[in-house]
């Protein structure tokens, strides 16, 4: 991975806390950079980087942006905490991680009071949820800032044998329903057996010219 991998420090665990913990250093590490879009994927994800480019130069990054895709068919309800005995109802959409989300420059310059600086972190613990849910609350429950939603994002969540076009989606996942594989559809080199996420399979009909997509 050379340069481009970064030790969080954060616990390995599943938990809210380690979640929190490595996006509050995802944040931090994008702002640092420089870089016009903050995307966050999970690593149960394939990036499809070219239509993924196409779908954010259709937008400017100085604007106040906030694209994914929500894995709930209505906003989030959550206790927001105030302090030792005071909280409030607190209810907005989030874009799943489990199929990515991308943040504009411009809005995530607005976050920094509740995500700069290590600050995600308690920013998470006011409401007990997960980072992407914390980041939802930031941009839809405190800056009111809509999500742009995006069908072009997929999660594990959904049916991803009905995915077609994979040419033009941005991320594919997988997982298993009911014990049941869930993978995109797609006839490739590669058997279920040696390529079970379909990623592979994915990658090479996307790139044929890499070096291991067989011939």
């Amino acid at each position: 991975m050379g340069g481009h991998l970064i030790n969080s420090n954060c616990s390995s665990a599943h938990s809210r806390q380690a979640l929190s913990c490595k996006m509050a250093l995802e944040y931090d590490t994008f702002i640092a950079s420089g870089k016009k879009w903050f995307c966050h994927v999970d690593d149960d994800n394939y990036v499809n980087v070219r239509p993924l480019v196409k779908l954010l130069s259709g937008y400017r990054h100085s604007d106040d942006l906030y694209v994914g895709r929500p894995s709930l068919d209505r906003p989030i309800e959550a206790t927001e905490r105030l302090g030792p005995s005071r909280a409030k109802p607190v209810r907005f959409w989030f874009a799943t991680g489990g199929a990515g989300l991308c943040v504009s420059r411009g809005l995530a310059l607005k976050m920094a009071p509740w995500a700069g600086g290590g600050r995600f972190t308690s920013t998470a613990e006011r409401i007990r949820l997960p980072d992407d849910c914390t980041v939802g609350y930031i941009i839809e429950g405190l800056l009111g800032v809509p999500l742009i939603r995006s069908p072009l994002f997929h999660s594990h969540l959904e049916s991803l044998g009905l995915v077609s076009d994979i040419h033009n989606q941005v991320t594919l996942s997988y997982g298993t329903v009911e014990s049941k594989r869930n993978t995109v559809s797609l006839r490739g080199a590669f058997s279920l057996e040696e390529d079970p996420t379909r990623f592979r399979s994915v990658h090479c009909l996307l790139y044929p010219e890499t070096p291991w997509c067989p011939r």
